[in-house]
């Protein structure tokens, strides 16, 4: 691990008080929390995106919002639905975050999880597919959406206006965006796909299968069988991969009532999500020295360069200023952390291994 940050699924209620923020309380609440992860060297600020849920759903307005007022912190997704979203919008969108943040993104895109709203992504004009999941819309989009970003022709020019034919090709451009995209891969085959498309990974935080192997083994089998179709895809640059995980260092008797049985049931999971069995990984909490102990032994976190801690958003922003401080503090140097001021974070080699 040389970096963490942390991943918010920004759940909002009606704004009845502490534990119950409205949906601008989040907003508000995840700029000033980001803005302080900023200050710790917390390496990135990363929101789930999720549609007729209260929880984020317009990322871009949010992390533009936080990379105006953050000079280090990496801002991104984990991860936006394509299903929902219209490539070339997305592109200019992203290419605009990117100019905005000078280069501090890293966009997480993916067909995305189960949503509320049945077949939710026809509201949002996008009809036609014949997959119950609506997974058959999103590795098209997404191809457009790259292509998009590396600034190839996307419409004809008019030849009135520019008296001339050919492609146009969407504007901003912003270089070098093409390498801050990653893919959130459930699966290791997914994680496989992803390389060959020259795209960072984004481990889920939960694994479309179950073969009875430990959450963590699963995953850093899943980021061994990424680097090794990287390598033989014959990229000539080195890729970033991230994995997600709850993890509380118990600091103090507030922490322990909030987290402290937590850690002592901390276990993998296993159950059906859109309809197939999946691993889920376990939290952990426990006081720093056993915490760094457990994390070392955890294999995928130790192959990946970057990881996503999953916070309680509900708690507010002193609180989870808090988590980070005492994870960067107590933990996080023991693992081979190197704060945001170190500079952008670099994926390891792609020889790597856990």
């Amino acid at each position: 691990m040389r970096a963490f940050g942390f991943l918010s699924f920004g759940h909002y209620g009606h704004g009845r008080g502490p534990g119950d923020p409205s949906a601008r309380d989040m907003l508000h609440e995840a700029i000033e929390l980001s803005v302080g992860a900023d200050e710790i060297g917390v390496n990135g600020a990363y929101f789930r995106v999720h549609h007729f849920a209260r929880q984020a759903a317009a990322p871009m307005p949010l992390l533009s919002a936080i990379a105006a007022r953050t000079r280090h912190i990496e801002v991104g997704t984990g991860v936006i639905d394509l299903r929902y979203e219209n490539p070339l919008y997305l592109a200019e969108e992203a290419a605009a975050l990117d100019l905005i943040s000078d280069g501090r993104v890293a966009l997480g895109v993916s067909r995305g999880s189960p949503e509320p709203a049945l077949r939710g992504w026809e509201a949002f004009g996008y009809a036609g597919s014949t997959d119950p999941r609506g997974a058959d819309l999103a590795r098209p989009k997404f191809e457009q959406f790259m292509a998009a970003i590396r600034g190839e022709g996307m419409a004809d020019a008019d030849p009135a206006q520019f008296g001339r034919t050919g492609k146009l090709a969407i504007e901003p451009h912003s270089p070098g965006l093409d390498r801050r995209i990653w893919w959130g891969a459930g699966t290791r085959e997914t994680a496989e796909w992803a390389a060959t498309q020259g795209v960072n990974l984004m481990s889920s935080t939960l694994l479309t299968e179950a073969t009875g192997d430990a959450f963590a083994d699963l995953q850093a089998e899943q980021i061994e069988r990424y680097r090794a179709a990287w390598r033989a895809a014959g990229h000539e640059h080195t890729p970033r991969v991230s994995v997600s995980r709850s993890i509380f260092p118990l600091i103090n008797d507030v922490d322990r009532s909030y987290f402290g049985l937590r850690g002592q049931q901390g276990r993998d999971q296993v159950g059906v999500i859109d309809g197939f069995t999946s691993t889920f990984g376990k939290t952990y909490a426990a006081e720093p020295d056993e915490l760094i102990e457990q994390l070392k032994g955890d294999a995928a976190v130790q192959a990946a360069d970057t990881v996503m801690l999953t916070i309680p958003t509900q708690l507010g922003v002193d609180y989870n200023l808090h988590v980070l401080n005492a994870f960067a503090e107590h933990v996080a140097p023991a693992l081979g952390w190197r704060p945001n001021t170190d500079g952008p974070v670099e994926g390891y080699p792609i020889g790597h291994q856990a």
